[in-house]
Order: C-alpha cells, then structure tokens, then sequence
C-alpha cells in the first residue's frame, strides 16, 4: 500500500522537474546564442530525466500514468523569457536553482539516483549564466533597475517594485486625505499631485544614480588606463593572478596574459572587465532611459488609488479606490511569487495586507489630524 507522504513528496518533486525541463526548453527556444542554447537544451535534457525518475517511484507506489503540467510560475517565466529574451529571467531561475539547491539531500531515492549532484551543477551552471554580462546586460538591466539595483536583482523585480513603489506610497496619501474627511476634489488633487511629484522624484533619483554610476566608471577605467600605460607588467601579474583564480594553470594564464596585453586597446578593454567588473560598452545603461523608465513605473503604480476619484465621489469612490488598488496589489504580489519562490496564494495574500496595513495607518493618522484641526 502506497504511503500517502511518499506519493506526496514524489509529485511535488515531479512537478518540480516538470517545470525545469518546460523552462529551460523554451530558455534554448529563446537564445541567440547558439553555445548557450545548447547548454539549455542539456539542462532540460536532465530535467526530463529527472521527471522520469520521480514517475518510476510513483509507480512503484502504484501511481500510474501521472501527466503534471508545468506550474504557474514556469508558465509566466517562460512568456517572459520568450517575451523579452532569457536575460530577462535567468535572475530568478538562478535564485529559484540557490534556494533548492539542497532539496534533495535528505531525500534517500534522490541521493541514491545522484539528484543532488545534478542540481548543485545546474544551480552553478545557471548562477555563472546570470552574472555574466550575457545573462545580464547592463543597459537591459540599468533600464529598469535603478534604486533597487542590488541583492541579486534584476529588471523584472526592479519593474515590479517600482510600480508597488508608486502604488503603496500614493494610496497611503489618499487614504491619509480622505481620512481627514476633505472633499473628493480635494483627495483627486492631492493624489494627481502625488503621483506627479513621486513620478518625478524617483526619475530625478534615477537619473542621478545612473549618472554617478557612469561618472565613477569612467574615473576607474582612466586609472587603469594610466595604470597599464605605467606599470603594464604589473597589470600583466594581476591578470595572470585572476586567470588562475579562475582555475588556469599558471602557464596557460601567463600565456593568455600576454597575449591579451599584447595589443593595448584590448588589453585596457580586458583588465577593465576581468578587475573591475565593468561592461565598457554599457556603463550603467542610459541615464535617460532608466529615468524614463523609473518615472513610468511609478506613475503606473499611482494611478490606481487615484482613478476612482475621477468619476465617482464620497465613500464609492473610497470603496472603488480600495478594490481597485487591492487588485493592483494582488497582481503585484502574484508576480514577486516569480522571483522569490513563495506560493502565489501566500505573495499576493503579503502584498495585499501590507498595502492595506500602510492605508489604514495613514487613514487613522488623517482622521486623528483632521479632527483635531476642526475641533
């Protein structure tokens, strides 16, 4: 008799693996790269693999003919990769491959059959892909990114926190005002202005901290620019040291080294690459494009609390702005399940309560202020 814990565990790691071989399929589908696809279409190649092997242990439990189809997640991924190219994604699938990493380790089938070897080179193989200027060019990224740039970022949750940025802070502002109980005029100006003013800030502060960004690249790669012109055998020397770190023998790295330095514009462009991390063709990404960028999220996200106001007055339009911004919110919190693993149940559940949270504090504190100025 079939364990019911059993056939549990081993659907739930089937479905898994389902939607590792349905993602990287369309991942070799989407990439122009032809050395890149290929190691897609492997990684999915061991994922079907993988799925077989979790369909042989439900039939040992009696389980037969067991069809999963991939999972929400893997279906929004996998438009979003064929939508706007692999880059856009790899972020999330490396976050997703770090956090399973040691799934399978106390899973006796899965250390028998070696699943955990596998995972482990996968969640490397797609880590590298991600942090390379392959899987995440700078001016693609720069575009979206903006203030929310670190901690194993990407544009999809940069766009995503953007908007939840204009979304939360803008119906805090009109909860705020109609909690001091002032005319829907009054809340329709003042969340316009909101939005506006937000809008603008963010765009500014965009624009800035691409700017300063770039600005510091550039000094940096002047230093070692001047750096190569005065001592280039010691720029020889700690690109050899890098090349080794990376697993070169030492003769191999030497030779590399000096073949790279060989020809002077190559060579800034190496070093440039290899010690400081800089793309010299990116920079950062367009200041006015990530400005551009910033100020649209935002607005998107601010438009919410505010559009019922437009039409409708009173507590309709309180009501109307509420839901409304409840939908943005879920939606919001449906898409971080994306990028952060959760389920989308609990995500959207996080999001609408903490947005309802901060609305409810402002409308309290308008309430509070308004009655104290009348009284």
């Amino acid at each position: 008799m079939a364990k019911a814990e059993d056939v549990q565990r081993y659907r739930t790691n089937l479905q898994g693996e389902v939607d590792g071989a349905a993602l990287y399929g369309v991942l070799a589908e989407a990439e122009s790269d032809p050395n890149l696809a290929a190691v897609y279409r492997k990684l999915a190649s061991v994922e079907s693999a993988h799925a077989q092997f979790w369909r042989g242990h439900l039939d040992d439990k009696g389980v037969h003919g067991v069809k999963l189809a991939p999972s929400f997640r893997a279906r929004a991924l996998s438009w979003l990769a064929t939508r706007f190219g692999p880059s856009f994604v790899l972020p999330a699938i490396a976050a997703g491959e770090a956090r399973d990493v040691d799934a399978y380790d106390n899973q006796p089938e899965a250390v028998a059959g070696g699943l955990p070897t596998d995972e482990r080179s996968h969640a490397r193989v797609i880590g590298a892909a991600a942090s390379t200027g392959r899987g995440l060019s700078g001016p693609s990224v720069a575009t979206l990114e903006g203030r929310h740039r670190g901690g194993g970022g990407n544009s999809l949750r940069a766009a995503v926190l953007g908007a939840n940025d204009g979304l939360v802070s803008n119906l805090s502002l009109v909860m705020g005002v109609a909690g001091a109980a002032t005319s829907a005029h009054t809340i329709l100006l003042t969340g316009i202005a909101g939005l506006v003013a937000g809008s603008c800030s963010m765009a500014m502060g965009e624009w800035l901290s691409v700017n300063s960004a770039r600005e510091l690249y550039k000094k940096q790669i002047a230093t070692e620019a001047a750096e190569l012109e005065q001592s280039p055998e010691e720029e020889q020397e700690e690109l050899v040291l890098i090349y080794q770190a990376k697993g070169l023998p030492e003769a191999e790295a030497k030779v590399l080294a000096e073949r790279l330095l060989a020809d002077k514009t190559s060579a800034l462009d190496t070093l440039v690459r290899e010690e400081l991390g800089i793309d010299p063709d990116a920079l950062g990404g367009s200041a006015s494009g990530a400005a551009a960028a910033s100020f649209l999220l935002f607005a998107f996200g601010a438009i919410f609390p505010v559009a019922p106001f437009l039409f409708l007055s009173g507590w309709p339009a309180l009501i109307a702005s509420l839901a409304l911004s409840g939908l943005a919110l879920v939606g919001i919190g449906t898409t971080t399940s994306l990028f952060t693993g959760r389920g989308v149940v609990f995500s959207a559940s996080r999001q609408l309560l903490i947005g309802y949270a901060a609305a409810a504090i402002t409308f309290v504190i308008g309430r509070l202020v308004g009655a104290s100025l009348t009284g």
